[in-house]
């Protein structure tokens, strides 16, 4: 009997963190070339670009990270802003991250450009 409590206690604790997670989590895929220090996500109609998603990690080239959003957020389109090294920013609006749970950011000949999913 303790053991059927164990699981049940397990499985509501799951499905607890599954709902606080926002519908518009998503997957940040660095194909730019270079590393990538700031990830700023804001809606699109906020002239603030609030807090750096990634704190003080770096997303290498190659590299992928989990952008998550708390279950509150209802926003359709935000906007993306990535920094590297050298302080450049590079800005991607508009993204419907209702319908988007994977971006993979690429920089070729000077123009930024991501492939949804």
């Amino acid at each position: 009997m303790q053991r059927s409590f164990w699981i049940t206690l397990v499985v509501l604790l799951a499905t607890a963190a599954n709902s606080l997670a926002g519908k518009q989590d998503f997957t940040l895929v660095n194909k730019t070339g270079f590393d990538i220090h700031e990830v700023y996500v804001s809606p699109h109609s906020s002239d603030d670009w609030e807090e750096d998603v990634m704190g003080k990690g770096i997303l290498a080239d190659g590299q992928s990270i989990a952008v998550k959003f708390e279950r509150t957020d209802k926003t359709k389109e935000w906007d993306l802003k990535v920094v590297d090294g050298n302080g450049k920013a590079t800005v991607f609006e508009k993204l419907d991250l209702l319908q988007i749970s994977k971006a993979t950011l690429h920089f070729k000949d000077g123009k930024a450009s991501a492939d949804v999913e």
